[in-house]
């Protein structure tokens, strides 16, 4: 990225980050919601966990804890739910303005939402995940190369969420409304990704059918780390995996973009 392109892509993260902490009751609301979810998942794990006889998967009850609390932790930076602000742009036809900018929409919308990300973090993350740690348990990665990964991990996390979430958004050049393939979206990256309920714990073949896809690079990756599940030479296989991801995603998503803009029409002028 040239320095020309540095500076506005700064300004745009910091004005996500300020975007989104105007919203402090929103935050103070879904960190109350997502504790409470983190509750009842790692309730259900814990009884997995104590029907299989204390370990399943490889995961022990202070690794499901990890898991569950580091998954609700992470929604809000990754945004797992619904996200349709550039396809709400598309239909009004606003995205004409944004095309007009002397700035790479691509890169405009992953800068803000790299912003976002931060301020998730921040907000919506900490909380949840010191409170399952104090009354659950947490285990701190105590391999280096994990501890060390990991703000890398949770970045590109983001980054892999961004290009999947915007491709899915520039279905709105085609259709006009999204909220079908958004929702379908959100069910597979969901499931497919580790948030539900962790990777290790599907059958052989639909675990098969999970790495094939973008989406343990969203969520159980960034955990795998935390959890002792990848350390050393494997976590750092798993963010290089991520990278590769990370940089496809984002390179089909620009082709996707350059044929959605061909057929751009905004009506009234």
């Amino acid at each position: 990225m040239s320095l020309a392109a540095a500076r506005p892509a700064a300004a745009l993260a910091g004005a996500g980050f300020r975007r989104w902490s105007t919203y402090r009751q929103a935050a103070v609301a879904g960190v109350f919601v997502n504790t409470v979810f983190g509750v009842i998942k790692l309730s259900i794990l814990l009884a997995v966990a104590d029907s299989a006889g204390g370990t399943v998967a490889g995961y022990d009850r202070v690794g499901l804890s990890t898991y569950a609390w580091m998954s609700q932790g992470l929604i809000a930076v990754v945004v797992i739910f619904a996200w349709t602000e550039l396809a709400d742009r598309i239909r009004t036809g606003d995205i004409a303005v944004d095309l007009a900018r002397p700035v790479d929409l691509q890169l405009a919308w992953l800068a803000a939402d790299l912003g976002r990300a931060l301020w998730g973090l921040l907000s919506r993350a900490i909380v949840p995940i010191l409170f399952g740690a104090a009354l659950f348990g947490f285990r701190v990665p105590g391999d280096a190369a994990a501890l060390l990964l990991l703000p890398v991990s949770i970045t590109l996390a983001v980054v892999v969420s961004f290009a999947c979430r915007f491709m899915v958004n520039l279905a709105a050049f085609w259709i006009t409304e999204v909220r079908g393939p958004v929702t379908f979206y959100i069910l597979v990256a969901g499931l497919l990704g580790g948030h539900l309920i962790p990777v290790q714990l599907f059958p052989s073949w639909l675990q098969a059918v999970a790495y094939a896809t973008p989406f343990p690079a969203i969520m159980q990756w960034p955990i795998d780390l935390v959890t002792g599940q990848a350390s050393g030479w494997a976590a750092l296989g798993l963010v290089c995996a991520q990278l590769g991801w990370a940089v496809a995603l984002l390179a089909l998503g620009r082709v996707v973009l350059r044929r959605a803009t061909r057929r751009l029409v905004v009506q009234g002028g």
